[in-house]
């Protein structure tokens, strides 16, 4: 038989690869028709991963630009932003065995307060609410819903916490002399105590919000200790003035360590003789946010997965019942 009759294919088979290339028969014209590859506009296809993080993106950004235009939403923050002013506006002392400005120690506290008051409040709530008006439940309905959703919210968040650090130390500057980062190692200490102290609070914020019952009892039960922590941690005044007993309990959480990172960004070194330590104690302060951490994403991925795997229909319609009857009685 001569080659010019041959009419049998030849297969060449590549070992490990999976795929098989079929030869034409001689004489035949046309493209080979490949079989058991992928064709190429699903091996174009992105990764579902990126797809997430593309989707979670586009989602924060309009998150974004939504809080951005919506003035109710907005004042919240620019007034944690104005009674810090204010405040700092009214203190005229100098902190205790030193020559720094008290404003200039509660400013550097009420920075760390905001950054701790979005992630451990502001987050629970914005979660709690969105999951009674059934955006969890949709997202259940959604490929890659949920973590394109957790991705959008913490783009949201860094947005916020870093956005009203900027409004607060500019316009303090501007307005009131506050303070600013001398140099740059003091500029890079303010950015790894910020975004480590997101770190610690963001997740265990996302935790806190899987598990309230609803928006109306999540500001009650939230405030309250975040308050008392306000004032136990020496955000707004020495820690060294407290009690020894109020000082140790304080050290237990992030906030403690969070205003003391960020006095250390923020104030001179003279500004260390008022720390119970005599120091400003930064690798206490990165180990102790990067457990709050740690412990914070063991919490909140469990719990968050737990909240979506029991959300339904049913359950959403009686909340909405409940919210409807205690409405109704209190009119």
């Amino acid at each position: 038989m001569t080659a010019g009759t041959d009419t049998t294919a030849t297969t060449d088979t590549t070992e490990g690869t999976g795929t098989t290339r079929i030869t034409p028969p001689a004489g035949t014209t046309g493209p080979a028709r490949p079989t058991g590859a992928a064709p190429a506009r699903e091996a174009a296809a992105p990764h579902p991963r990126r797809r997430y993080w593309r989707a979670g993106v586009l989602r924060g950004g309009i998150e974004l630009r939504h809080l951005l235009r919506n003035p109710k939403e907005l004042s919240g923050h620019l007034i944690n932003v104005v009674v810090a002013l204010v405040l700092a506006g009214y203190l005229s002392d100098k902190v205790p065995g030193t020559q720094v400005p008290m404003a200039h120690l509660t400013l550097s506290g009420f920075a760390a307060y905001l950054l701790f008051q979005i992630g451990l409040v502001n987050l629970p709530q914005i979660l709690v609410t969105e999951r009674e008006e059934g955006a969890l439940l949709r997202l259940r309905a959604t490929p890659g819903g949920i973590p394109a959703y957790l991705v959008a919210k913490s783009l949201l968040v860094v947005a916020m916490a870093f956005g009203t650090l900027v409004l607060l130390l500019g316009t303090a500057a501007l307005l009131v002399d506050g303070p600013l980062p001398h140099g740059p190692g003091g500029w890079l200490t303010l950015l790894w105590v910020s975004v480590l102290g997101l770190l610690a609070v963001v997740p265990l914020g996302a935790a806190i919000g899987a598990v309230l019952p609803n928006p109306r009892e999540a500001l009650a039960l939230i405030m309250l200790p975040v308050m008392a922590l306000l004032i136990t941690s020496g955000a707004m005044f020495p820690l060294s003035a407290l009690p020894e007993t109020v000082q140790k309990i304080a050290s237990v959480f992030p906030l403690k360590w969070m205003a003391q990172g960020l006095r250390s960004a923020l104030l001179p070194d003279a500004a260390r003789a008022a720390e119970p330590a005599g120091s400003w104690e930064l690798p206490t302060v990165a180990l102790i946010l990067t457990a709050w951490a740690v412990l914070g994403f063991l919490l909140a991925i469990p719990l968050l997965r737990r909240a979506a795997r029991r959300e339904s229909g049913s359950r959403l319609a009686e909340r909405h019942r409940k919210a409807s009857l205690s409405g109704g009685r209190g009119v």
